[in-house]
């Protein structure tokens, strides 16, 4: 019985990985991508040339900015995030922020609004957003709900499980919240596949 529930899950993913994703407008040669979150986006656990933002613009051929601040709580990220978007003018937001909520235990409410509200300010100033899951601590290691929702409801393209399948295997982190080198390639390796789902690429 077990196995077949399994089997059945397994299906379900699978069609969903097919499923459309939301589409973007195609980056220019010069268009800015802005990567934006907490340690995560800053690459802590690797060198500066090892983040996840700089291995992605090796693998887009565009320039990446890496805007992470290790600690940060998705409030901070805020009102931190008009200033980032006045300083480099991106067409696209890579947005991965919540995971300090979570560790601090500030609530999953806060952390909604917040990035609710992030997303909306960027698509204000005409800036279409990728949406980065940030899981939960806890035996799973999947995002809260909240992420899929946002993602719905503005009709975004969405990373869900790239960071929870790097945290559950050890020799892709540096520590227990954080990727190692390895980790944070393959995190950039499913952005890029996404974008190119997506006609960014």
């Amino acid at each position: 019985m077990q196995g077949a529930r399994l089997a059945l899950l397994a299906c379900v993913l699978a069609l969903a990985a097919c499923g459309k994703s939301p589409q973007l407008e195609r980056l220019g040669p010069h268009d800015v991508v802005l990567a934006f979150g907490d340690s995560l986006t800053y690459g802590t656990g690797a060198s500066e040339q090892e983040s996840y933002p700089a291995q992605l613009a090796q693998l887009i051929g565009r320039r990446v900015v890496g805007a992470g601040l290790p600690g940060e709580v998705s409030a901070h990220a805020l009102e931190r995030l008009p200033g980032a978007l006045d300083e480099y003018s991106p067409r696209l937001l890579l947005l991965c922020i919540g995971g300090n909520d979570f560790l601090r235990r500030l609530g999953k409410q806060q952390a909604a609004a917040n990035v609710r509200a992030m997303v909306r300010l960027a698509r204000s100033r005409h800036v279409e957003v990728v949406l980065i899951g940030i899981p939960e601590p806890g035996f799973t290691l999947t995002p809260p709900g909240f992420y899929a929702e946002i993602a719905e409801e503005f009709a975004l393209a969405y990373q869900g499980d790239a960071i929870g399948e790097v945290l559950r295997h050890p020799d892709l982190k540096s520590d227990p919240v954080h990727p190692n080198a390895r980790g944070y390639r393959l995190i950039a390796e499913r952005i890029a596949a996404l974008l190119k789902k997506s006609g960014a690429l």
